[in-house]
């Protein structure tokens, strides 16, 4: 990572709120994460990991999860924003809908910030195929798609496009989220 936009010890205090990375399927949502996490000295949680078992066996046999797949989820997701409203954390988690993010917004206490991975069809379509033992197919990348409220006029967002090297990716992410402050 480029020494640019590495946050200075003061600035590294300021980031003491929660990061939701966010985007569809493919976009980086989990390298961003844990890179963000250690840029910025907070822990890091894969939003992933978090869904009922039963989200994973839909996805898993290429159904798309609908919202009342999706509430149990983010609940788990706020409840780990509310218990690090003041202290920080960067979590992975879709967010597709306003609503979603709304919901995220409110457990964290009004104070969340967003980075957005924004790319293209066909850049999605070329890291999904390429990820080995994610549970989450190709075939569901136009459902996530469909699905998707972009958040570029929303309040605390940040985006990022994702043509560009893992550490551009973050810097362009810190750059934003110091703009947030």
């Amino acid at each position: 990572m480029s020494t640019a936009a590495s946050p200075s010890a003061f600035e590294a205090k300021a980031f003491q709120r929660p990061i939701i990375v966010m985007g569809v399927a493919g976009c980086g949502k989990s390298s961003l994460g844990t890179r963000l996490a250690e840029a910025l000295s907070l822990p890091y949680r894969e939003g992933d990991d978090l869904h009922p078992q039963a989200n994973i066996v839909k996805m898993s046999a290429g159904t798309p999860l609908n919202d009342d797949d999706r509430w149990p989820w983010l609940d788990r997701i706020g409840e780990i924003l509310t218990d690090h409203a003041t202290s920080g954390i960067v979590l992975t988690c879709s967010s597709l809908k306003k609503a979603y993010r709304d919901r995220l917004r409110t457990a964290a206490g009004g104070k969340l910030a967003f980075v957005f991975l924004d790319g293209s069809r066909a850049l999605l379509t070329q890291r999904m195929g390429s990820r080995e033992g994610h549970f989450m197919p190709t075939s569901l990348l136009e459902s996530q798609l469909a699905t998707l409220e972009r958040p570029d006029e929303e309040a605390g967002v940040v985006v990022v496009n994702i043509d560009n090297t893992p550490e551009r990716i973050t810097d362009l992410a810190i750059e934003g989220l110091k703009r947030l402050v």
